[in-house]
């Protein structure tokens, strides 16, 4: 059984750790306004598409070496399209849930 001493010893310990959180979030806040003050907001219809952008003959290359690598054979690229992270996320997502085993219960 601990002491009532003890017990207001570690309590105050806890009070300290959420005031550094506290603190640090507040701290995390601040900076986070300064750089939204000075980074200039994009509307979402002029940033750069994916299509837009040209892919160096190098690029194209490294990319067509690498499948080769890969496969054994050499490719016949129709093709290369970039996406967004949220393309990459979105597919990540779907194969991990895919992966799981749901058990189906009927009532």
């Amino acid at each position: 059984m601990m002491s009532k001493k003890s017990e207001t010893v570690k309590l105050q310990q806890v009070l300290d750790a959420v005031e550094a959180l506290r603190a640090e979030v507040n701290g995390l806040n601040q900076r986070l306004a300064a750089l939204e003050a000075v980074t200039p907001a994009v509307p979402l219809t002029m940033r750069t598409s994916a299509s837009a952008e040209q892919l160096s003959e190098e690029l194209v290359l490294t990319i067509s070496a690498a499948i080769a690598a890969y496969l054994g054979v050499k490719p016949h690229i129709r093709q290369i399209r970039l996406l967004g992270s949220a393309s990459w996320a979105q597919h990540g997502r779907a194969t991990i849930q895919a992966s799981h085993a749901l058990a189906v219960q009927h009532g």
